[in-house]
């Protein structure tokens, strides 16, 4: 290109560049309005923060064994006019009293449901803010005893729950002649003085009191399997695709490892645990021994971690059968035992009331374990008698584990929080006593919503004790203190110890047992 071409031109570098700019300016004045730029936009709407609940709630039932044809002078005790709780009292058996029940159970008795209901609805009527007494009795004497069953129900989150109580008043009254004159009576008047004196009495101290974990909710302290003998156990669980939900299928994971743990570590000598799945997929008879019965605890919870959750039914019936084929196995002096968990009602294979019934005609217990959608009908059906013995219900997957333990807990004896006096009781729970959600792990656990767990409570007042606690009197507050699990690890109310008294939105029954014993 020659030199008086480019001058015709006339564009130099410079112009070039200050005429690209030019018509840039004059592009994105002509635009506006009408072309869009490469553009992005991110927003967080709708933000919403929505306080959790903690909310404990409480129900129990209270027996008094105090002699024979006393119904219409107890009822009188609590009536609207008497001193306790009003209610209709029945003598369920020669010279036992039930002297209370909260809810009062329509469909059937507390035992058989207290196990299966969903306690945190808002219809049922729970103790929840009361104060109310338990044990209202005039006329007490050596050889009578008092049962309180309390049930504790964690609604939402998992806390920590302390058991607190003390004795409120322990007087002396008056000092009959007999008293006087009693072995061990501090307080005597003379042989032949009666009147009133003032001074602690002997009642608090004479009168014995267990407390303990209520695994099954019967009001009957168990210390362990009727035979003594190792047990033969086979877990026998759900591995249909409804497993998945939620964290349900590695909860009964956990859960079953725990019942194996507790059972092979802690049990009796000799014990053997296997593995059965039923529902899983590829098993052409719906249900499979996936590990045969054994002591060694690596192969069977190694057995338990490969729950693979994916089948497409539910057949109790087939695993109840599968199961059975391996405890025929079990040796003479054992005891032959199954725990069955499912979450769903069965749809496949053979019917699992008549898998069980042939299970125990052949002599083994079974166990049922219910969580999301299973059938309490189906599961009162396969498990043993009573129902309210053998039927477990987790109404929250969170719990499931800790479901395990209870029957775990039933199987190798309840545990005893404390054994001793009234007045040694009241002095331990003063403080606040720390209960343990799960007795199956070594470590103190919180309780987990879901799951309704039970605390006997039992005083008798021995017959041996004779004159010296004539006309003394005693009451006694118990009462319950949950505290939320989260960002609060390490356990511990204010100062280290529980509040004393009502607790938050829960309040466990007061007791009172004032005694007049006469010869």
């Amino acid at each position: 290109m020659s030199k008086d071409t480019n001058d015709t031109i006339g564009l130099s570098r410079r112009k070039l560049l200050a005429g690209l700019g030019a018509v840039g300016v004059a592009s994105a004045g002509a635009g506006l309005g009408t072309t869009a730029y490469f553009n992005d936009t991110e927003a967080f709407e709708g933000n919403t923060l929505t306080a959790g609940e903690l909310d404990l709630k409480l129900d129990y039932r209270a027996t008094y064994a105090g002699g024979l044809g006393r119904v219409d002078e107890i009822n009188g005790w609590y009536s609207d006019e008497g001193p306790g709780e009003p209610f209709n009292v029945v003598e369920e058996e020669d010279g036992v009293y039930l002297i209370g029940e909260v809810p009062n159970i329509d469909e059937g008795e507390w035992p058989d449901v207290v196990q299966e209901r969903d306690f945190c609805a808002p219809d049922v009527g729970l103790i929840n803010g009361d104060q109310i007494p338990v044990f209202a009795l005039d006329d007490v004497k050596p050889g009578d005893c008092g049962e309180v069953t309390i049930s504790l129900h964690i609604c939402d989150n998992p806390s920590w729950v302390w058991m607190n109580g003390e004795v409120t008043a322990d007087d002396e009254n008056t000092v009959s002649e007999p008293e006087a004159g009693a072995d061990g009576e501090g307080n005597a008047l003379g042989d032949d003085a009666d009147g009133p004196i003032s001074g602690e009495g002997e009642l608090a101290d004479a009168i014995d009191v267990t407390m303990w974990y209520d695994e099954d909710c019967d009001n009957v302290y168990e210390p362990g399997s009727e035979s003594g003998g190792p047990l033969c156990v086979q877990i026998v669980l759900d591995a249909s695709g409804s497993m998945t939900n939620g964290g349900r299928n590695q909860q009964a994971i956990d859960g079953a490892k725990t019942l194996a743990e507790s059972i092979l570590n802690d049990g009796p000598a000799g014990s053997r645990v296997g593995v059965t799945f039923f529902s899983a997929d590829g098993y052409d008879e719906s249900a499979q021994v996936i590990q045969t019965l054994t002591d060694d605890l690596s192969l069977v919870v190694g057995a338990i971690d490969t729950l693979p959750a994916d089948g497409d039914s539910t057949a109790i019936g087939e695993g109840i059968l599968a199961a059975q084929g391996d405890l025929e196995d079990c040796e003479e002096g054992e005891s032959p035992t199954m725990v069955v968990l499912t979450d769903g009602g069965n749809n496949a294979g053979t019917d699992p009331t008549t898998a069980a019934t042939t299970a125990k005609g052949e002599g083994t217990t079974i166990y049922a374990l219910g969580v999301g959608g299973a059938q309490v009908s189906t599961l009162n059906a396969i498990s043993s008698n009573p129902d309210e013995d053998y039927v477990f219900f987790a109404s929250d997957d969170g719990a499931l584990e800790q479901a395990f333990g209870l029957i775990g807990e039933t199987l190798l004896g309840e545990t005893i929080i404390f054994e001793g006096s009234l007045a040694g009781a009241m002095a331990e729970l003063e403080g606040g006593l720390l209960l343990d959600g799960n007795r199956a792990t070594e470590m103190t656990d919180p309780f987990e919503g879901g799951l309704t767990q039970c605390i006997g409570f039992e005083w008798c007042l021995p017959a041996e004790v004779g004159n010296e606690v004539q006309t003394d009197s005693v009451a006694f507050d118990l009462g319950f203190y949950a505290e939320q699990f989260r960002h609060n690890e390490q356990v511990g109310a204010p100062n280290g110890t529980a509040p004393n008294g009502t607790a938050p939105n829960g309040t466990a029954p007061n007791g009172t047992a004032p005694s007049e014993p006469g010869q």
